[in-house]
């Protein structure tokens, strides 16, 4: 069997490594181009010269939202015929990334589940461990649960693959980079407890170009064939990545992205979609030169029905 005619949720079992996507170089160009997608204002990777002042460094950053979705695009060698991604959580985004560096991405199956057939189609819930390295050392670790399709029967798999709540939080503290200088940052205005509805709502276009430059393979983001809606699926990462350009405008003093608690997609997203968020500002503790943020934020789909909420996601920002 040719490796890109797989896998089906049938070909799997716990333990199984999927085999890697080609190693990415992250440049310069991968930044505008990310930056084009979702209007992301990080200010760090918008300014080199900010990120060398406040970091001593003298290299350029890769947006933390971009190092993360190619994380995620890089381990789709696990869900070509992905129904649906259905949670993401537990994620860690270890320490910046700087352009230039090549990253990698290892899968590993940790758990399985079969699901309730859909007709004669049998699907099964698959726990993937992610671990992305760099030229510099570890990126990020994650786990995420996808929804596959069997070629045949369910093979009765019935592992407790949990939820995107039931993992231990990672060690969010381990992530600030040490003796980054802030002071080049706007403070924060909202307090805890506050949330911000972001009054500029956006327009989801370019979705099968952000898959394909994350090299993400899951099918059913580039043929519309492949999707149960008879259109193609908006990749969930692209709605995070809105949220995330969102939070950028929201909160500007952001100096990098921590990791996230959780992240479910309630419902997918199409080409074209107008998407509001809300962000709700849920911890802030003092950390390294600022302090760190939970914050959690909800995607809604705008149209003449009303509202439509598409994502519930967690993030841990450190902020000045």
């Amino acid at each position: 069997m040719h490796r890109l005619q797989g896998p089906f949720y049938d070909d799997l079992t716990v333990g199984t490594v999927l085999p890697q996507l080609p190693p990415a170089t992250v440049t310069e160009a991968d930044n505008l181009a990310y930056r084009t997608i979702t209007g992301d204002e990080h200010r760090p990777t918008a300014d080199a010269s900010l990120y060398r002042s406040m970091s001593g460094s003298t290299g350029s950053l890769v947006n933390p939202g971009l190092a993360l979705q190619l994380s995620i695009g890089l381990s789709t060698s696990a869900t070509r015929y992905a129904i649906a991604n259905l949670f993401y959580r537990g994620v860690l985004l270890a320490r910046p990334v700087e352009v230039g560096e090549v990253v990698e991405t290892t899968t590993t199956v940790l758990g399985m589940s079969d699901s309730r057939p859909k007709g004669d189609l049998n699907r099964g819930k698959v726990l993937l461990g992610i671990e992305t390295t760099g030229t510099n050392g570890p990126i990020a670790s994650y786990q995420r649960c996808a929804l596959l399709p069997a070629r045949g029967d369910a093979p009765g798999f019935s592992d407790d693959v949990g939820s995107a709540d039931s993992a231990p939080a990672p060690d969010y503290a381990s992530a600030i980079p040490a003796g980054w200088d802030l002071s080049g940052l706007p403070e924060l205005t909202l307090g805890v407890g506050e949330t911000f509805a972001d009054p500029m709502r956006d327009h989801v276009d370019q979705a099968p170009g952000f898959a394909r430059m994350t090299f993400n393979q899951a099918m059913v983001h580039r043929d519309s064939s492949a999707s149960a809606y008879g259109k193609r699926l908006v990749y969930g990462g692209h709605v995070i990545a809105l949220a995330q350009a969102s939070i950028s405008r929201t909160m500007p003093g952001v100096a990098t992205m921590l990791g996230w608690g959780r992240c479910n997609h309630v419902a997918p997203a199409f080409e074209g979609d107008t998407l509001s968020f809300t962000h709700t500002l849920e911890a802030a503790e003092p950390a390294g030169d600022g302090q760190m943020l939970t914050v959690l934020t909800k995607g809604y789909r705008e149209d003449d029905e009303g509202q439509t909420e598409l994502l519930d996601w967690q993030s841990v920002l450190y902020h000045r």
